[in-house]
């Protein structure tokens, strides 16, 4: 029988969300990306006027929140806050610099890990994030932790970057990138590592379509 619930963890831009989509839409399975989920909720913490410093305010403001998630035109669901529907200011640059010191708080962690359990409560999902295998979903039967070496997920980054229309130097990508790497792993809440189960798979010399193959076949072939 094919895994139910599949854990996709990794650093940021080792292609995630790509691999994630893709391989859910060959299972037929929904795709969430929870690093949207946080997102969103830093979106609803500049909008509140709240300190992204007052941990108190913000474990407040995480419990009372609403969040709902509806698939989307591209395939995957996007998160709703409120009732409402935030997808199209997820990227904004002020987002970006608050959501890695936002997201390590552990109440508002906590607030958020309960949503997605939630999720993947009610139907097949692939689940990606930075703690998923670890923390959000450590009973998932099939765990994936995809790395990259720093520079060839900041020439990613940089290249999407240049698509939406920002005109970053590379080099600031690369600052960036190893910024939210030491955060990630070095949090006190959720670090950023592989489950003791997870299978790892380097992307770096793979094609998005081999990444997806591979963990489609471990998927299948259970």
């Amino acid at each position: 029988m094919k895994p139910r619930l599949i854990a996709i963890d990794g650093p940021v831009a080792v292609g995630k969300t790509s691999v994630g989509s893709l391989l859910a839409r060959r299972l037929g399975y929904a795709f969430f990306d929870t690093g949207m989920l946080y997102r969103a909720f830093t979106w609803k913490v500049l909008q509140s006027g709240i300190s992204p410093n007052d941990e108190n305010k913000l474990c407040h403001l995480a419990s009372a929140s609403k969040f709902d998630f509806v698939p989307s035109q591209e395939g995957y669901l996007s998160p709703l806050v409120d009732g409402e529907d935030v997808s199209l200011e997820l990227l904004r640059p002020e987002i970006e610099k608050q959501v890695s010191f936002i997201s390590k708080v552990a109440g508002v962690r906590q607030s958020l890990v309960s949503e997605q359990r939630k999720l993947a409560q009610r139907e097949n999902v692939v689940m990606a994030g930075r703690d998923i295998g670890t923390v959000v979903l450590p009973w998932a039967e099939l765990k994936i932790f995809l790395n990259a070496s720093t520079e060839e997920r900041a020439k990613r980054r940089y290249n999407e970057l240049l698509e939406q229309g920002e005109n970053p130097s590379l080099e600031s990508v690369i600052f960036e990138l190893k910024r939210r790497d030491e955060m990630d792993i070095n949090r006190t809440v959720s670090p950023l590592k592989p489950a003791g189960d997870a299978i790892i798979i380097n992307t770096e010399n793979l094609s998005l379509e081999k990444v997806v193959e591979k963990i489609y076949a471990l998927a299948v072939n259970r």
